[in-house]
């Protein structure tokens, strides 16, 4: 990690954490439902060279402050609010993984001016092509675990990650895994499954005028790089790169690949705009 890599907070109900480097443009990095700031581990160095990296703790994650009532999903994209307005930062590069990636969908849908440029990574827009009986039957498969075998995240964490993972995957990266799902808060996290799960943002994709990366792992069983190029083909000028083998956290996977290809996309914006 880079010498001057800082955890700070955004006060408020809730606090939430956040670690950051660098300095210059904000490059955000929005973690996925079974995540936290620690995930981009790998991203923050090789950013915080030419741009402020920050890697939050969505509420209910990490460090953040854990809320009272059930969770509304646009309450992620008003907590990035917060944080930009606690930066001092008008505008920010989003990058987010799987839900991180629905979050900054709905970011930009809410608030256009203050997203430079989007990048999603392993990302489903929507669950509308689900009927609701199938909605209900993966909010129950998810939660029965934690619910009613009274599990806790850790107990259900090494199944879980291998789900995640990819032909690259090593002990390492399955560690790194199963240390973050260990970390879950159990309440925020169920609260999270059914928020995320019945949100649908699928009908903004044409909207966005950002630019946009699309950026999947070949090797992604959950959200795999066919339904990336669909979601690609409904953005307006959006780029699409696959990184072959690699799981659906290609950030962690293929951590040199996957910086490269979003840097390459920032310089390319950044000389555009010159």
């Amino acid at each position: 990690m880079p010498r001057d890599l800082q955890t700070d907070f955004v006060p408020g109900t809730p606090r939430i954490a956040y670690d950051h480097a660098g300095a210059g443009e904000v490059v955000l990095f929005l973690h996925g439902i079974g995540g936290n700031r620690t995930n981009w581990r790998d991203q923050l160095p090789a950013f915080a060279e030419g741009y402020r990296a920050v890697a939050w703790d969505a509420r209910g994650y990490g460090r953040s402050d854990d809320y009272d009532g059930p969770l509304d999903f646009g309450d992620f994209a008003r907590d990035i609010v917060r944080l930009l307005d606690h930066l001092n930062a008008e505008t920010a590069h989003i990058v987010g993984l799987s839900m991180g990636g629905r979050i900054a969908l709905d970011f930009v849908a809410r608030f256009p001016e203050r997203v430079a440029t989007l990048t999603l990574s392993g990302t489903r827009a929507s669950f509308a092509q689900r009927t609701q009986e199938e909605r209900e039957t993966f909010v129950r498969l998810r939660k029965k675990p934690l619910v009613e075998d009274g599990k806790e995240p850790r107990d259900i964490a090494p199944t879980v990650a291998r789900t995640l993972m990819g032909k690259r995957a090593t002990d390492a990266h399955f560690n790194q895994l199963v240390e973050s799902i260990s970390a879950l808060h159990k309440a925020s996290y169920i609260k999270t499954i059914d928020a995320s799960t019945y949100y649908d943002r699928s009908a903004a994709l044409d909207a966005i005028r950002v630019p946009t990366l699309l950026l999947y792992g070949g090797g992604d069983r959950l959200n795999g790089p066919a339904l990336g190029r669909e979601i690609a083909a409904q953005i307006k000028g959006a780029r699409f790169v696959e990184i072959p083998d690699a799981g659906h956290l290609c950030n962690i996977e293929a951590p040199a690949e996957f910086n490269a290809a979003v840097l390459s996309f920032l310089q390319d914006v950044r000389l555009s705009r010159a």
